[in-house]
Formats: C-alpha cells, sequence, structure tokens
C-alpha cells in the first residue's frame, strides 16, 4: 500500500485531524452560514456553464449505423415567431381553471375572428401561450366566445343525481335541449418575438440562447397541437392514439398504451426531429364496476374496499348518458339509502322539496331499475357542499387517461416484456409512425417555412474493443461480445467465509443441499467456505406475525444458538420479490449489528445461481470477483497517473402520486487507489422530488458537555473523502463525479449549486488542497437509438460508441452502448461532459467510461452505464427499506400533498462502523 512508503507517511500528517467525536446527547444544530462565532467564510463562485467540446474520437473499429433523428430543413431563416399569451376568464371575469377548455375556446375564436387572427396559422399550448409565424394585425386582441358544450341535464336539487328533475312539462322540454352555451373572453397579448436565426445559430455551433430555447419550444408545441387535433393524449413530447391495437393489459385494470415521443433537437448535422416508440398506463376503459374488480382483485363488488377505490377512482373522468364528468369521490351511504332533496313543482306552479333516495330516483321518476348498485356507494362528481350522484352501474371510464399510481412487480415485468421490440420492429413501427403524423402537412409548420426528411438520418459509429479483465492466479481474458464467465476461473480476490450462519424463513428451502452446493462451487472460484456454524428455522407460528416481529424473533432464537457474534449471515426468503422481511431484516444486520448479509430465495438451483450468489458475497465481504487489467499494472490513463477519487452520485424517489416519500440521495467513491472496482456509499434522505442533493456540505454546530461550540462538517464528502485517505493513503488529487438522473434544463444547477457544495467540503477539509475536477452526466431517459445499418437484425454491438453527427452542435457529449443487447432495442447511455479539469482526450474519456461498464461486481456482463451509479443506485434502494414509509403515509395522506418538499423529512439511520465501509449494496 502507499501508505507505507515515506511519502504517503508525510501525507499522513498534512491531513487535519478526524472530526471531534459528538457525544450521544448531542443533537446537532444545522448552522446558517456565515456565523459570526466562527472564521469561515461561504466561498464566492463564478457561475458555470456545460464545456464545449474539445475534440473528437478516433479508436474503435468504423460502423454504419441509422439513428431514430429525421432531419429538419429551414427555409425561412429570416423570418420570427411571435408569442402572445393567452387569457381566459369567464363573463364574471374569474380565470378559467378548467382544463382542456382553452383549446376548443381558442379554434371556435379563430373560427369566428379569422380577420382579427389575419388567417394566420397558429401553435397553441392550451394554457397561456399562443405563437404565429408572423405578427397578427394588433398587440392586444380582446375577443368574446360563446362555445357550446353538452348539457349535464342539471337542475337545482341539493346532492341530486345528474341534478334534481323537474316534473313541470314546460320545464321537462326545456331540459332536453342537447346543448347549453357558456360565454368565456379571450384575452390575446403580443409577449414577445423569436427569430428563427437563433436556431440556425445554435445548431451552427453558436451559444445555445432562451431565444434558441423559445424556437424549439415553439416547434415542439406545434407537434403537440397536430396530435391533439388528432385525438391524442398528451404526456409532454409523447403522443397516444385511442386505438385498441395500441393497447396491451397489464393486470388489475390497468392498460399499457403504445404511443411515439416526438421532439426537436439541436445537433451537429442541423435541427432533427428525434422520434422514438415510447408507452404510458392507462385505466382500462369501460364500466366502473368492472374495473374497480380487476383493480382490487376480486369477483364480487361486496369484497370491495371502498376507501382504496375513492383513492383509485378520484380524478378520473366518466362518461353517462353521452355526459362527461370528472370523479371528485364516492357517497357516504349505498345508493339505497343515499338521500338527497328532490325539487319538484305541482301543477299549481309550487315547488315542493321532498327527500329521496338516489335508488328510488332512478325507480321512480327515471324508470331505471338498478341492478347492481342499491348495496354499493354512488360515484360523486360534484362539489364538495353540492354533490352530484350517480349510480354505479351508469358509469362508464373513458379511454385514454393516465394511471399514475405505482405498477406492481408483475404489472411492471409485463409491461417490459410487452414493450420489447426487435430493431428492425422498431424501424417499422416509427416509419409507420411518422407517416401518420403528416408532419408534411401540418399548415404551421408549413407556413414557418420547415421540412422533415422521412428518412433515417444515416450516421458513422466505432466499436470500442472490450478491457481485457484480470481474474484468480494471474490469468487475463477478454470478453467476448460484452460477456464472460467463471468457467475454470477463479476470482481475483477471494474471501474466506468463516463463522457465518444460515436463517431460513422459507419453509420450502433445502437448507443442506444449498449449503453443500455453495461450499463446493465456492472451492472452485477459489473461496474457502467452511461450513456454517448454524442453521436456524423459522418457528411456522411466526408466519402471521409482522415482518419486525419475525426479525426480531430469529436473532433471539440465533444468538441463543451461537457462542459468538456471526460475520456473515445467509437469509432465505420467502418471496423472490418484495419479501416484508427484507427491509427490518437489513436494518437489523447493517444499523444494529454490523452483521453482512446475503438475502436469497432460491426457486431453482444450479451452478449459475450458485455463482451470482458467491459474486454478491465475495465483494461484500471485501473481495474482489474480477477487475480491469490496467488496475493492476496500473495503466489507466489519467486516472493512474495521479490519487484519483471516483464518485457516483444519484436520487431515487417515491412512486409516481407518492409526494410524501422522502427522496434518497446516494453517493458511492472508490477506494483503495489506483483500484476502481471497489466502493463505499454514503447516503441520505432529503425533502420528496428533490434532485439536487442537499447534503453534500453540511456544516452543524456542535457543542460538547464543556459548553465549547465548534463548526463541523457532517456531510457526505468529507466522510468519502476521509476514508479515501484512510484506503489510499493519499489525498485526491483528481475527483472524477457521475452524476445520473438530472435533465439538461438541470445541468447549471449540478455546476453551480452541487459543484460549489463539494468544493466548499474540500475546502472546509483543507483550504490549502484544491483537487481537480471532472463531471460527467449520465442519462438513460433519453428518446435516441442507433440501428444497424443495411437491415441487420442485431443491435448494435457492444461498445459502441457515437459522438458526431446527432450529439450536440457545440457541448461535449457522446452516446455510448457497452452492453450486448440480447431483446429489444439497446438504448445507449447518453453521456455529458460538463467539467472537465483533467485535460481528458476525447479517447481516454470515452475508454473510461467504457472500462466502467466492465467492473460491476454482481454480473459477468458489461452494464449500460457506468458501474459507480448503479452501486449508487442499489445504495439508495436498499436503505430506503429501512424506513417505514407506511407510516408516514397514514400520518400524511398523498392525495393532501402536491408540492415537493412538503414534508418533514425522515433521516436515515447510519449504518454500524464495521459495515460501513463494505459493498453492502452489492
Amino acid at each position: 500500500m502507499p501508505s507505507s512508503s515515506s511519502e504517503g507517511s508525510d501525507r499522513l500528517e498534512s491531513l487535519p485531524p478526524p472530526p471531534p467525536v459528538v457525544p450521544a446527547n448531542v443533537v446537532p444544530i444545522k448552522v446558517e452560514l456565515p456565523m459570526a462565532a466562527e472564521p469561515f467564510k461561504e466561498t464566492s463562485f463564478p457561475k458555470r456553464v456545460p464545456m464545449a467540446r474539445r475534440d473528437f474520437g478516433t479508436k474503435g473499429q468504423k460502423l454504419s449505423l441509422l439513428t431514430n433523428h429525421f432531419k429538419v430543413s429551414m427555409h425561412k431563416t429570416d423570418g420570427y415567431f411571435y408569442h402572445y399569451s393567452v387569457a381566459l376568464s369567464y363573463e364574471d371575469g374569474h380565470p378559467v381553471d378548467a382544463k382542456g377548455i382553452g383549446r376548443k375556446v381558442i379554434e371556435k375564436a379563430k373560427e369566428i375572428y379569422s380577420n382579427d387572427f389575419d388567417n394566420k396559422k397558429y401553435a397553441y399550448d392550451g394554457e397561456k401561450s399562443l405563437f404565429t409565424y408572423g405578427p397578427l394585425r394588433q398587440n392586444i386582441l380582446e375577443l368574446p366566445v360563446v362555445l357550446e358544450t353538452p348539457s349535464s341535464n342539471r337542475a337545482s336539487g341539493r346532492g341530486s343525481p345528474g341534478g334534481g328533475e323537474i316534473t313541470n312539462e314546460s320545464e321537462r322540454k326545456r331540459f332536453r335541449r342537447p346543448f347549453q352555451s357558456k360565454t368565456y373572453n379571450v384575452k390575446i397579448s403580443y409577449a414577445a418575438k423569436i427569430p428563427m436565426q437563433a436556431i440556425m445559430d445554435a445548431i451552427r455551433g453558436g451559444q445555445e440562447s432562451e431565444r434558441f430555447q423559445e424556437g424549439v419550444r415553439v416547434l415542439d408545441i406545434i407537434l403537440r397541437q397536430n396530435a391533439a387535433t388528432k385525438g391524442c393524449l398528451l404526456v409532454r413530447q409523447s403522443f397516444f392514439h385511442d386505438d385498441p391495437h395500441n393497447f396491451t393489459d397489464l393486470g388489475g385494470g390497468v392498460l399499457g398504451c403504445r404511443g411515439f415521443h416526438s421532439s426537436f433537437r439541436a445537433t451537429q448535422g442541423g435541427l432533427s426531429l428525434n422520434m422514438d416508440v415510447s408507452t404510458t398506463m392507462i385505466v382500462q376503459p369501460g364500466p366502473v364496476a368492472e374495473f374497480l374488480l380487476m383493480n382490487q382483485k376480486v369477483n364480487d363488488l361486496h369484497r370491495i374496499d371502498w376507501i382504496k377505490a375513492k383513492r383509485t377512482l378520484k380524478n378520473l373522468r366518466i362518461r353517462v348518458n353521452n355526459n362527461e364528468y370528472k370523479i371528485t369521490g364516492l357517497s357516504d351511504e349505498p345508493c339505497k339509502r343515499q338521500k338527497f332533496s328532490l325539487k319538484q313543482r305541482n301543477g299549481d306552479g309550487e315547488t315542493n322539496v321532498v327527500e329521496t333516495t338516489v335508488y328510488d330516483y332512478y325507480a321512480n321518476h327515471k324508470q331505471i331499475y338498478l341492478r347492481n348498485s342499491a348495496d354499493f356507494p354512488c360515484i360523486n362528481v360534484g362539489k364538495p357542499k353540492h354533490p352530484t350522484f350517480f349510480p354505479l352501474e351508469l358509469c362508464v371510464l373513458v379511454s385514454l387517461q393516465r394511471y399514475t399510481k405505482a405498477l406492481s412487480n408483475l404489472q411492471r415485468a409485463s409491461l417490459v416484456e410487452k414493450s420489447r421490440q426487435k430493431p428492425q420492429e422498431r424501424i417499422k413501427v416509427l416509419a409507420n409512425a411518422f407517416k401518420i403524423s403528416e408532419y408534411d402537412k401540418d399548415k404551421m409548420l408549413c407556413s414557418s417555412g420547415i421540412s422533415i426528411s422521412s428518412e433515417f438520418t444515416q450516421v458513422e459509429g466505432r466499436v470500442l474493443p472490450a478491457p481485457r479483465l484480470r481474474v484468480g492466479n494471474g490469468d487475463n481474458f477478454f470478453p467476448r461480445n460484452g460477456r464472460w464467465n467463471f468457467n475454470n476461473k477463479k476470482f481475483v480476490e477471494p474471501v474466506t467465509i468463516e463463522n457465518w450462519a444460515v436463517v431460513n424463513f422459507s419453509a420450502r428451502c433445502d437448507i443442506r443441499g444449498l449449503v453443500n452446493n455453495l461450499m463446493k462451487c465456492g472451492e472452485m472460484k477459489g473461496i474457502t467456505v467452511n461450513p456454517p456454524e448454524q442453521a436456524f428455522e423459522e418457528n411456522p407460528r411466526l408466519r402471521h406475525e409482522s415482518p419486525p416481529v419475525r426479525v426480531q424473533e430469529m436473532f433471539k432464537i440465533m444468538m441463543s444458538g451461537l457462542t459468538k457474534r456471526p460475520l456473515f449471515i445467509l437469509c432465505i426468503l420467502p418471496e423472490r420479490k418484495n419479501s416484508e422481511i427484507y427491509g427490518p431484516w437489513k436494518k437489523k444486520n447493517l444499523v444494529d449489528l454490523g452483521i453482512v448479509t446475503q438475502c436469497i430465495a432460491p426457486t431453482r438451483v444450479n451452478d449459475q445461481y450458485i455463482t451470482n450468489v458467491l459474486l454478491k458475497i465475495n465483494a461484500k465481504l471485501g473481495g474482489i470477483n474480477s477487475k480491469l487489467a490496467v488496475e493492476h499494472l496500473p495503466s489507466l490513463p489519467v486516472v493512474s497517473e495521479k490519487p484519483t477519487l471516483i464518485l457516483g452520485m444519484d436520487v431515487s424517489h417515491g412512486s409516481p402520486g407518492r409526494s410524501d416519500v422522502p427522496s434518497v440521495a446516494a453517493v458511492v467513491s472508490s477506494r483503495g487507489w489506483p483500484l476502481i472496482s471497489r466502493y463505499r456509499a454514503s447516503v441520505r434522505t432529503q425533502s420528496p422530488k428533490v434532485e439536487m442533493i442537499a447534503s453534500l456540505f453540511e456544516p452543524v454546530s456542535v457543542t460538547n458537555d464543556k459548553g465549547i461550540t465548534k463548526i463541523v462538517d457532517n456531510g457526505i464528502i468529507r466522510e468519502l473523502l476521509i476514508e479515501f485517505y484512510e484506503s489510499s493513503g493519499r489525498k485526491p488529487e483528481q475527483i472524477i463525479i457521475f452524476r445520473d438522473g438530472v435533465s439538461e434544463s438541470q445541468f447549471n444547477q449540478v455546476l453551480n449549486i452541487e459543484f460549489n457544495q463539494i468544493i466548499e467540503a474540500c475546502n472546509f477539509l483543507d483550504d490549502k488542497w484544491s483537487p481537480k475536477f471532472t463531471i460527467i452526466v449520465a442519462q438513460k431517459n433519453h428518446h435516441t437509438k442507433f440501428f444497424q445499418a443495411g437491415g441487420a437484425p442485431e443491435n448494435v454491438p457492444p461498445g459502441t460508441v457515437i459522438d458526431s453527427k446527432v450529439c450536440h452542435p457545440k457541448n461535449n457529449d457522446f452516446y455510448l452502448c457497452a452492453q450486448a443487447g440480447m431483446i429489444g432495442t439497446s438504448r445507449p447511455t447518453h453521456y455529458h461532459v460538463l467539467h472537465d479539469e483533467l485535460g481528458f482526450s476525447a479517447n481516454d474519456m470515452q475508454e473510461l467510461v467504457h472500462s466502467l461498464s466492465y467492473v460491476y461486481q454482481r454480473s459477468t456482463t458489461a452494464i449500460s452505464v457506468v458501474a459507480p451509479i448503479c452501486y449508487a443506485h442499489l445504495a439508495a434502494a436498499q436503505m430506503a427499506q429501512f424506513i417505514k414509509f407506511e407510516e408516514i403515509l397514514d400520518k400524511n395522506p398523498s392525495d393532501d400533498i402536491t408540492s415537493a418538499g412538503a414534508v418533514p423529512v425522515q433521516e436515515l439511520p447510519r449504518l454500524e462502523n464495521r459495515v460501513k465501509n463494505s459493498m453492502f449494496f452489492c
């Protein structure tokens, strides 16, 4: 180790002393900086922007590819888009808050006042912005618009089913009219003009201006409007047609709906249209009663959980008698007992108010005899103080309504399975999507001089050679097609598994056979697996207890049967996915006791399964399965030259619709430079749905029992820097940061918020120490795909890199498909080098990223994104299990929480010292 040298000793002495131990009875208080009590000043940083590309990569075998980008031609670069703000109000002046009505109102206004619109085509976003090519005649238009909408047949009746019935014949005739009129006031005001030239300047390599972003936004709005006129469901820039051929059943009343994504992008080859297949989840249209039976997986409405049903149905749209309504809730009483006040006029013109039930109303006044609604709540489409009820069996869910709840594991697996498309199939689907979109006939695009080619763009890729890997006995080899195995190979750094135990929560596992297989297979891989101290079976009577109780009782049994604390526990779970025992078990081991544990749920045990389990166990106990040969030499460009810390950063958020669940931020860091195959993690919670990591630098004021107050840094970065120093014997001179999960609109926040925190943490640790930084963002959620030219049915080969034609015209980015795509169409990872003080060439950067896809210790394949990011995601997901989020949900119903950061954040417990530096997440 470098720490044994004299140079290492000198550097050890230069490290500041560790922070003082915080007494158990002292609660740290977060400091508002700057503080007069301490000579520490918040550093001022210049505003950073993403760096420009320095050069292009040249390594690798060239390969002709097609991509799902379509070239855009601009024939009127001297023109302008004019931006107008739109304000819609009712006759009484109150603003229109109903969603979806805006397009109908503006369409009617254009029809009535075509001269005021100067017969121009427009693009309207459905809310507050309207764009034209060229100006309107006036800067301000105020236009009254009368819109006829289908009548809801409502009359005055409190709690009435669709309104109280009026029995007078003349009144009855009046309410037979199919339409009712409503007047809207439309105000269109000039806001700005956007030069087409700004788009051209940006795609020629100039700085992207706000005008460029606005120009592309206008073009994207044109695409949305094109889809809206065809009756599509719009989800940002993805469009879904109401075509049953595009639906696939996921179970539980949920359908997968296939559509397509369409957006404009600036590339080195000019402006292009990026089209891709897209999938969203929708509620299965049809009778509400049938949906509830499917959703709750019961066969009788009497078994429906109506509290859960109310949450599920809220805000969904239904159709009753050809009229459409939005569900606001359910009635408190069943249909046969739910009363409302019915106003009636007798023959003398007098009004009488009578109490009747919804059931009797339909039987006596509508002559509709309800068969399946009497015993169940009614659907409420009214307001809290003025409910409007409909019997369940009359309500039909309309099509194309998004399902925004979290999918179950089975639904998610079904969605992935049914969404897969081979490369050539996807090309055909996209070509058809382009055809039916009819962009060549879009009047707004035509009037602004924009045309789109129907041909897939040809690009040149390069296939990087796989890095050479090192395994046990000094053997080196090259993976083939992004894959390898450990047949006749040993782990490069195997561990000895001793002083360990087995616990079994499953009733169907052969423990003796499993242990024998582990010992036999471990010997072949170089791991010495001693016999376990003991195997413990769960008492069958405890299987109906809560998971924490089951875990606690198991530990009582285990500790009474062992003479010393085990170093490792193999835990056999009853379910393969989503076992409720997993979270409490992991927390008990990693937080309370500091014991490394591996959970399994074997269904079919063979050599491959046992090998995969051993890969995880070996990494968790401190071993390395395989590593890059250049780590051993060491000869990795840039990284091996000076002490280098590699960080992987990710933030995991709660499921859709769960804005009460804290987000979990994880940062993993490399250990033992010059290695880049071993990592540890630091994980914290933060406000829900907040993407920027808040705890990288976290100065707190600590007062000890003598009353002395001192500021210490309680943040993630200091923790990782100290550990790197302890494992490497050197302070890092270079820090490479891989950041996952941020969009292009958040790049400046990464550079000017998170990066500033990291620098502050370094300065706080040692103000005379200035490491150099490189920041790379990895994006998986994008819509660019690559296909082999010439109609080859296979995916692009692993190691395919593209840094030209469809990449950014100025910024430093590239696409890499490191993995072997065995099924479906491979999704490349889009890497953006935002900041680089280390001076990477394009070749060296692409080689580093490619190499980091081969050091993932859990598998024997190249993975689609660099290992540090995968590890950060795993660490966040595992430690999120430690918090009982169900309790938070009970206290803070998600229906009442809509904004990010609205919930008090529950802190994660810290890992016990004996496991905090381990790859527990592996």
